[in-house]
């Protein structure tokens, strides 16, 4: 059997094109689509040729949810990715605006978090 590929992860935030725009800046990703979904939103699919996030926010001004996503049964802890260059991309984060944390050393690479504007954590990985 084929190993499974995840395709990709569906995030809802303030304004798509914003958060695809510093994805692209940190992480070299591209815009592979961008259009009008689901009833009054609208969606920036942000990736590579395999993978990629689907950024959707609602049109309609929809209250957001107060509640922390590590103790809702469904929610999104965090995102990660593998970059060849921890430190560069770490560079890119604070260049950002945004604030690394919680770097560790670990068997087998390395790591760091930060949350975005829209408070979702995103997990930094290089392998040795």
């Amino acid at each position: 059997m084929t190993p499974t590929q995840l395709e990709h992860v569906n995030l809802t935030v303030s304004d798509p094109k914003a958060t695809a725009a510093w994805i692209e800046r940190v992480f070299g990703w591209k815009t592979r689509w961008e259009g009008v979904a689901m009833e009054t939103g609208y969606t920036v699919h942000v990736g590579s040729k395999e993978s990629y996030l689907a950024l959707f926010a609602h049109g309609d001004g929809a209250s957001e949810s107060e509640t922390s996503s590590y103790m809702t049964k469904g929610g999104l802890n965090h995102w990660a990715v593998v970059v060849d260059d921890l430190d560069a991309t770490e560079a890119r984060v604070r260049a950002e605006g945004f604030n690394p944390v919680n770097h560790a050393d670990y068997v087998p690479g390395r790591r760091f978090y930060f949350h975005d504007n829209d408070g979702i954590e995103v997990e930094v990985v290089q392998y040795d």
